[in-house]
């Protein structure tokens, strides 16, 4: 990776290797690894089912919360019951203090009849207020239960790992038969159709390049060297000390910059191989 600033045809402007995109794929649930027979090197599908987590638990814990709630409908429907013969009972309350009401104007009741008819009125509105608030309770504990359910049904959705994008399986980090917990990583994906060439420029050179401009990177083949057009997406905005892979000490305290280039692959280019830039 050693910079060249000559402009010479074939002097090369910009030295670099080649890396790719890595997604490192973690685990969202806990358990034993039931499936995982995936093999570094492998070329994975986006939707491919990668690794199974047991989820025996998860199921009982569903099953326990689903009947828990099966037992709270028979108490919702006394509820109901409660404040159905409540209504039926003020709905006649209500006729009979309309009578009463008349009888007290023509002389035939007493007020105290009167005034026990709108007692039991309002005894029974508070009962009905009390037996809805209980509804209420009981209606609330079940979308409780329920919530809980739907957090179970995401666990265990989690527990199937499925690769999210094509690409080829480089590092393996468990096996089948393993424990694995949230945030553990599983696995190690790239797509290797498009690689990244991350080169290291001079300040002086940084007039030539600009974002999505095209350049011209050699590689190694058996026999000399070939070619292929890549495109920059990345120029760094901070300087830094060269890096340490540069053979002498004098070219390690100059201070360059980084680029990423984004070269297309064919399967000749590998991970780590060393690339050349002509950015003219």
């Amino acid at each position: 990776m050693l910079l060249a600033c000559n402009n010479q045809e074939d002097v090369a402007d910009a030295y670099g290797n080649f890396e790719a995109i890595e997604v490192m794929i973690s685990a969202e649930a806990q358990g034993r690894i039931l499936a995982f027979e995936a093999v570094e090197g492998e070329v994975l599908n986006k939707g491919q089912v990668i690794v199974v987590i047991d989820t025996l638990q998860l199921q009982l814990k569903k099953a326990h919360l689903e009947s828990v709630i099966l037992s709270l409908n028979p108490k919702i429907s006394t509820l109901d019951a409660q404040v159905e013969a409540s209504l039926v009972q003020m709905n006649n309350l209500i006729r009979e203090e309309k009578r009463i009401n008349k009888l007290v104007e023509g002389g035939a009741a007493t007020p105290k009849q009167k005034d026990d008819i709108e007692g039991q009125i309002a005894l029974l509105k508070a009962q009905i207020v009390a037996t809805e608030s209980q509804k209420a309770s009981v209606y609330a504990e079940r979308r409780s239960l329920e919530i809980q359910i739907q957090q179970v049904e995401d666990q265990i959705g989690k527990s199937t790992v499925r690769n999210p994008g094509a690409g080829t399986m480089l590092t393996k980090y468990k096996e089948m038969g393993e424990i694995a917990a949230p945030g553990q990583p599983l696995y190690k994906v790239a797509n290797l159709k498009k690689l990244i060439l991350r080169a290291y420029v001079s300040g002086d050179q940084l007039s030539e390049i600009t974002l999505g401009k095209t350049v011209t990177v050699r590689f190694d083949v058996p026999g000399g060297m070939d070619e292929v057009t890549g495109t920059v997406s990345w120029v760094s905005d901070r300087a830094e000390f060269t890096p340490k892979i540069i053979q002498t000490k004098e070219e390690r305290v100059n201070l360059v910059y980084a680029l990423k280039i984004v070269v297309p692959n064919d399967g000749r280019l590998k991970i780590g191989m060393p690339g050349e830039v002509m950015f003219k």
